[in-house]
């Protein structure tokens, strides 16, 4: 066969790479010759991904319920991927922030518009069965969800909002004991801890703790800061980030609720949520006014944050 030019120069591109590593080529050239072709199951793992689902009861409907969960997770894999080429960008323009801002955003759509498989694709009653099997484990518990908050704003505005001034300039640890979702995670009849929070602290708080450290300069907030100093225009980035803040705090907390309002909402009393969390207190928006960005928010806009959204979904759950 007639080694052609091409093959001669990626060959001499690649002797030049190996060379540069202290490596001989000639042993790649081998274990490329003996290598088995790439196919598509090996490459993302088929078998295993799979094999990932072991429902712990009977019902047929309980395998939807992990799936979705496990896509989830997936999705705030991906959001995570972008914050972290973020927070480690080391000459940050408008267009690099921008990309990858409207990747989270298409992540969170995705999740939100897809939540429908959640409302609507599972017998209530299959729920209500299978959901005692999970004790005490819960949806409140995803690690990942509270890594991408703390990526994406000043970690006071992760706090309960009736300690975020008084905590203003306090460290981190100390912020950290009032993290706002700590009270969606207390029992309904004694406001004590659930067994739901205490293992997810016991799993987590040292690395969230750790994580807002590493980001007080690098968050989402921060790296818009920066670039108010090297750009003219950010009108983009900024609705870029209003429009991130609304999924995140708004519409996927109110897909929640409403999933929540669904399968929970009993007459004559509420069904406790899994695991034992707040739900009606800690799911809607107006509640918590947690918020990333209140810079770009106007006063009215603040007051209002959650309300009509609220009002739709309660209006569409009758």
């Amino acid at each position: 066969m007639e080694i052609t030019p091409e093959i001669k120069d990626r060959l001499e591109k690649l002797q030049q790479k190996y060379e540069a590593m202290g490596q001989d080529m000639s042993s790649y050239l081998d274990g490329l010759l003996y290598a088995d072709y790439l196919t598509y199951w090996d490459y993302i793992h088929l078998d295993t991904l799979l094999s990932l689902q072991t429902p712990k009861t009977p019902f047929p409907d309980e395998e939807i319920f992990i799936m979705y969960h496990q896509i989830t997770e997936l999705y705030f894999k991906l959001v995570l991927h972008e914050c972290e080429q973020l927070a480690e960008h080391q000459n940050l323009d408008a267009s690099f922030f921008c990309t990858r801002l409207k990747r989270m955003i298409n992540y969170f759509e995705a999740l939100t518009q897809s939540f429908g498989i959640m409302v609507e694709g599972m017998e209530k009653e299959q729920f209500l069965q299978f959901r005692m099997s999970l004790l005490p484990a819960s949806g409140f518990q995803s690690g990942q969800y509270r890594m991408i908050e703390i990526y994406a704003t000043d970690f006071i505005n992760l706090v309960a909002k009736d300690q975020r001034e008084v905590l203003r300039n306090e460290l981190v640890e100390k912020q950290f004991e009032q993290i706002y979702w700590k009270f969606g995670a207390t029992e309904l009849s004694t406001g004590k801890q659930t067994l739901t929070l205490k293992q997810f602290e016991k799993k987590y708080a040292e690395g969230f703790i750790s994580l807002a450290n590493k980001v007080k300069q690098s968050n989402l907030w921060q790296c818009y800061l920066q670039l108010i100093a090297k750009e003219i225009d950010l009108t983009e980035a900024e609705n870029l980030l209003r429009r991130f803040d609304v999924l995140v705090n708004v519409n996927w907390p109110l897909v929640h609720y409403k999933s929540a309002v669904r399968y929970l909402n009993r007459e004559p009393e509420e069904i406790k949520a899994t695991g034992g969390t707040n739900w009606q207190k800690y799911l809607p928006p107006r509640f918590q006014k947690r918020i990333f960005y209140p810079a770009l928010w106007s006063e009215l806009e603040t007051e209002e944050w959650g309300k009509t959204w609220v009002n739709e979904v309660l209006h569409s759950s009758k």
